[in-house]
């Protein structure tokens, strides 16, 4: 088993080689690929220093089985041909392929067989609000079918890579300090402040972001789902919080909800009004599951449900889930 890690310098590539250590995945050898920026960089992997190469168009890809790749939607799509040319299949974390209607878009807790076709051998990862709330929305929808949904965001500068975490970091240390504040990365100053604007506007006055979870989800459920999205920037370093409202075609009730969601795959439920429990991003931080809480009826709607979900951003919404679908693949003999 020989995998590539394309992109190895960024938060995500970062975050794909402590995923794949910590998971001790079977592969036998790990190649790191970024930029000419990048290449020549020595990162350590079990005990090893690998060095980045420059990803080039050329047949470094021939002998790999699978290829994770967060390098941006633009060189996703410019060498996806010579990445996949070889038969190696890859895992791609950017926005590039996700809405393609012969890519699979997979979250492993709730659509993993959709891997089995893939026409391009390339598998889209999805959206990371998108990941953290369809993984919370699939045991209400296995209870009854899920007519629409409601979604308001809180998401971490991680959101942004690791220059986001880094500017809001500069930020906090430039106002205590009372030194001028700079704004880079973000469109406003974002310590101490929130941001309802993530990526750009469409014509209807949505964000790319928003949409990315109107279109994500309905293609991930295979549902033909209501949905709509507020994504708010705000001043957490890492892990993404998202408010959700749910109507469901029939009524249910929080204790059926409850303990589906107790049984669920990948979601863990922290609940308890009278103690002040729920999940919390500051918390969630660096941890595998979704944590759901604050689950209880919408009074506005006896079809409605409302709760709190928290998952790490970098983590579950990007690396962990691309190397799930990678051990997806390898258990059931799909490569």
């Amino acid at each position: 088993m020989k995998v590539a890690v394309v992109g190895a310098s960024g938060a995500v590539g970062q975050e794909f080689l402590k995923v794949l250590e910590e998971r001790n995945f079977p592969a036998d050898e790990l190649v790191l690929f970024g930029s000419a920026r990048s290449a020549g960089k020595s990162y350590q992997y079990k005990g090893k220093s690998l060095t980045v190469k420059e990803l080039k168009h050329n047949d470094d890809f021939k002998d790999i089985d699978i290829a994770l790749t967060s390098a941006g939607a633009g060189i996703s799509k410019e060498f996806a041909p010579t990445i996949t040319k070889y038969g190696a299949v890859m895992i791609d974390n950017s926005s590039a392929f996700r809405m393609d209607e012969d890519v699979p878009l997979v979250v492993p807790e709730v659509n993993p067989e959709d891997c089995k076709v893939r026409p391009r051998n390339i598998i889209a990862n999805p959206n990371c609000s998108t990941i953290i709330m369809v993984v919370a929305l699939k045991p209400i929808h296995d209870l009854s079918p899920i007519k629409s949904i409601h979604a308001a965001t809180y998401q971490a500068a991680s959101g942004a890579g690791a220059a986001g975490m880094q500017e809001l970091e500069n930020q906090v240390k430039q106002i205590v300090n009372n030194d001028p504040v700079l704004v880079d990365k973000f469109k406003y100053q974002l310590a101490f402040n929130l941001i309802p604007q993530i990526d750009v506007f469409y014509n209807n006055d949505y964000t790319k972001e928003e949409m990315k979870m109107h279109n994500e989800t309905r293609k991930i459920m295979h549902a033909d789902l209501a949905v709509s999205a507020t994504t708010v920037r705000v001043p957490v370093y890492r892990a993404h919080s998202e408010v959700i409202w749910v109507e469901t075609e029939k009524e249910l009730s929080v204790e059926q909800v409850r303990a589906q969601m107790e049984k669920a795959e990948g979601l863990v439920v922290e609940d308890n009004p009278e103690t002040s429990t729920y999940p919390m991003p500051w918390f969630v931080a660096g941890k595998d599951p979704v944590y759901v809480g604050r689950l209880r009826k919408d009074i506005a709607n006896p079809n409605g449900l409302t709760f709190w979900c928290v998952g790490d951003q970098i983590k579950k919404g990007a690396a962990l889930n691309a190397v799930q679908i990678a051990e997806y693949l390898i258990k059931n003999n799909l490569l």
